[in-house]
């Protein structure tokens, strides 16, 4: 489809000339004479022109007036170039202040003319790009798409709705891995005021001590061994947007002060740079550690931890909301069914009880996994059982042999039921004194209170 240029030209042979020219060229063009009529067009017809090629004094006004009251008014105005027989600083200045693309003084040749055109396109198409793939994430990260009927997934996407409307400068994903951390993550940006800005996203477990400090701040040119060139860092790429630090609890102390002082001063310094470069960044941290343990037992500042929780969201293990696995695995179907000729439209009974027998040690990303498998290798439109590969425990227990405890290792028990396991085992063993047990797990009081907490544990039931 033709791109729109609207031309606005009160001098009608040329007005009608340059019509004839970029027709030509593959523009659908639409010629104005004044700006009552352009502002017509604009306004009441509704047409969104990629360009305005408009001259800057019309019978009836200066186009600048125009342009800036459809600023103004937040319409979809393209970009401008402006022509004038009498080009002034002031105006020349107004222009650029409003987002014009080019400022050009009569009379004009028809190569840079067509040039400035040509540059006004490439820069409308880019914008559109970006504003599509913006409004596909939107539409694929939604508030909704945190799946599932239990209790647990209604408070975390009522808690997601919430957050992502508020203007929140950091916040704590928690949650084992697989919960779907990185997935709140998404939903909190493309659903927020800073949707239209950009997400950037960066593992820390993944990058050593060295090389995740130049990820994060950048850095100048020849400030270590390789650093021929300049690189902005991830913090300036996702300045207007979200930056998404995941496995934040991975990150080492020494890097931590740095990343505490671009979050409080909102300024970062390039690694081998001497200035510093402000920034607008919203951060989303995920861990699948607890970082309150991990602040006592001095593996994280504390005030880092302080400042980047402002919120808190805990998405719960697939165990503890089983009643959303009917609901994931309908999505997952529907999902992987568009990769295969043939549509898996029945799930056998035996095949939601092994998966409502099972731990789910992986939570959702492991139950999407082994959906994948068995959509894409069950023949027939049946999900064949035999894919599942689960190990289907009863009721995982664990042996007690003197001072040790001992765990199957299939897959049926999930960490937290071990820690809750052995905290249990030496609270029943020193008689529910939480100071002794504690000595005898090799953690601080400290620790030991805040994990009865997070259990749900109550002491004196063991005494």
């Amino acid at each position: 489809m033709a791109d729109t240029l609207l031309i606005i030209e009160d001098e009608g042979l040329l007005g009608r000339e340059m019509q004839r020219r970029y027709v030509k060229q593959g523009w659908d063009v639409v010629l104005s004479a004044d700006l009552a009529d352009a502002r017509r067009q604009l306004v009441e017809v509704g047409i969104r022109p990629a360009a305005v090629l408009a001259d800057m004094n019309l019978p009836d006004g200066n186009s600048l007036d125009l342009l800036e009251e459809l600023r103004e008014g937040q319409e979809s105005v393209g970009e401008w170039i402006l022509l004038t027989a009498y080009g002034s600083i002031p105006d020349s200045v107004r222009a650029l202040q409003l987002g014009a693309h080019d400022f050009l003084e009569k009379p004009v040749d028809d190569a840079r003319l067509d040039l400035a055109l040509r540059r006004a396109a490439r820069s409308v198409r880019a914008e559109r790009q970006l504003s599509y793939a913006a409004s596909s994430a939107a539409a694929k990260f939604r508030v909704e798409d945190y799946i599932g009927r239990s209790t647990l997934a209604e408070e975390a996407r009522h808690m997601l709705r919430q957050i992502a409307q508020a203007s929140f400068s950091a916040l704590v994903l928690r949650g084992e891995t697989g919960t779907g951390k990185g997935l709140a993550a998404r939903i909190l940006h493309y659903n927020g005021p800073r949707a239209s800005g950009p997400m950037v996203e960066v593992n820390c477990a993944a990058l050593p001590e060295g090389l995740l400090e130049s990820e994060l701040f950048g850095h100048e040119a020849g400030a270590f061994t390789g650093a021929k060139n300049r690189r902005e860092g991830l913090f300036e790429q996702a300045d207007g947007g979200t930056l998404f630090l995941d496995e934040i609890g991975e990150m080492p102390l020494s890097l931590q002060a740095k990343l505490l002082k671009a979050v409080e001063d909102r300024v970062v310094r390039r690694v081998g740079g001497n200035r510093e470069i402000k920034i607008d960044v919203a951060i989303i941290t995920a861990t699948n550690r607890d970082l309150e343990v991990e602040v006592a037992e001095h593996r994280f500042r504390s005030d880092l931890y302080h400042r980047l929780s402002v919120f808190q969201i805990e998405l719960p293990a697939l165990s503890r909301r089983k009643e959303d696995i009917r609901d994931l695995v309908e999505r997952f179907v529907a999902e992987f069914n568009a990769r295969r000729e043939q549509r898996i439209d029945r799930i056998p009974d035996e095949v939601w009880e092994r998966m409502g027998d099972y731990a789910w040690p992986g939570n959702v990303r492991e139950l999407r996994n082994v959906i994948e498998r068995c959509v894409l290798l069950s023949r027939g439109s049946t999900l064949e059982a035999n894919w599942l590969q689960l190990s289907t425990v009863e009721q995982p227990q664990a042996s007690v042999d003197g001072d040790s405890i001992n765990f199957p290792l299939d897959g049926s028990v999930t960490l937290d039921e071990m820690e809750r396991r052995m905290i249990e085992e030496a609270l029943r063993r020193e008689r529910g004194n939480i100071t002794r047990a504690a000595a005898r797990l090799g953690i601080s009081r400290q620790t030991m209170r805040y994990r009865v907490e997070r259990h749900h544990i109550t002491p004196a039931d063991f005494q």
